[in-house]
């Protein structure tokens, strides 16, 4: 899919403390909202999250569209998440929405569901608001760090932080969906069973579901290495930390996600599918999405034993890449919204 064509960032919303001891901040931003026009404003501090992240600036991207800086103690540093706003969202309204949290992959970043899908063009149709955080290749966990955790603290930055950011400034509300792909279907499975009721519905393409099943952790091992990271931080080390993967890994915590609907979606034959390109058969993305859909087969098992109820499409061709994530999803949406109570509203036309 061709990525769409951006303008200039639009508008700079940049919150910092004045001189003085007050603790109103200087606000750069022309309109009452994101979505509104009007007179230029001073606006009172963003709330921060319960451990002081705060957002630190907003950057309007698109109508309805913004790029937040976060400034996070779990990670110890600052990154981005983008949002999609709904159609009637104010700035200081007291109205909330249905959240989708949307994951990426490893080598992905924040901007890659909107780069890739038309995420913008599906989330327009419903009342729902959607955010896209950053996940940096931290495998969606709080790094194990030999013991000795530390930063960086993904699970934290997603789960509380960034949560907290978004109920208590942009109107997200308490009934939310979570879609991820490749390590972000991981987390999005993660989050799901390690926070019982966080989501109502949860969806997985080409997620790895049982990080322990034979030859995943190997991979896992390789993949993260590959990203110029020490793999053992992560997680831990294979065996020798299995408790620890095993308190990470969706298969081992099946069982806390009943009461969650289930999607998850891999291929199995290791050949391109629909839409993918022309590569070779040893093609790393071929191969890969081989052992994922293994992997999604052991994982179908598992809760076919718990009796766990889900939704599955193993399907057979098709590569690691977006061609198949957005087939998938574009199917899913209108099911995931209803799930959340995103009720449709009327399109009009948005300009960039």
């Amino acid at each position: 899919m061709t990525p769409s064509v951006r303008r200039p960032v639009l508008t700079v919303v940049r919150w910092r403390r004045s001189v003085t001891a007050s603790t109103i901040a200087t606000v750069l931003v022309a309109g009452v909202g994101v979505a509104g026009a009007g007179a230029a404003r001073a606006d009172t501090s963003p709330a921060k999250a319960d451990d002081g992240a705060q957002i630190t600036q907003e950057t309007k991207v698109a109508d309805r569209e913004v790029d937040v800086t976060i400034s996070s103690p779990a990670l110890g540093k600052s990154v981005k998440t983008r949002i999609l706003l709904p159609k009637d969202w104010q700035r200081g309204s007291t109205r909330t929405w249905p959240v989708l949290y949307a994951f990426h992959g490893g080598q992905d970043n924040y901007t890659s569901w909107t780069k890739n899908t038309d995420i913008e063009a599906w989330a327009a149709k419903y009342d729902v608001l959607v955010v896209m955080p950053e996940g940096e290749n931290g495998s969606y966990t709080d790094w194990y760090n030999y013991g000795k955790g530390g930063t960086p603290k993904w699970e934290t930055f997603h789960t509380a932080e960034v949560r907290q950011l978004m109920e208590r400034n942009y109107g997200a509300g308490a009934v939310r969906a979570a879609i991820g792909n490749s390590s972000g279907g991981q987390g999005a499975y993660s989050y799901a069973a390690r926070h019982p009721g966080l989501f109502k519905y949860v969806a997985s393409l080409s997620g790895t579901l049982s990080l322990r099943s034979a030859g995943m952790p190997a991979m896992l091992m390789f993949t993260n290495a590959g990203n110029g990271q020490d793999p053992f931080a992560i997680w831990g080390i294979p065996w020798a930390d299995d408790a620890n993967w095993a308190a990470h890994d969706p298969y081992a915590l099946a069982e806390k996600l009943r009461g969650t609907q289930l999607f998850f979606s891999a291929g199995t034959t290791g050949r391109p599918g629909p839409g993918d390109p022309n590569v070779a058969p040893w093609d790393i993305g071929l191969l890969s999405e081989i052992a994922v859909g293994a992997d999604n087969n052991e994982f179908k098992k598992r809760l076919d034993q718990l009796k766990v109820p889900y939704t599955a499409d193993i399907y057979g061709d098709g590569r690691h890449n977006w061609p198949a994530w957005i087939r998938e999803a574009g199917k899913i949406w209108p099911t995931m919204m209803k799930a959340i109570g995103a009720n449709q509203v009327t399109v009009t036309a948005r300009h960039r």
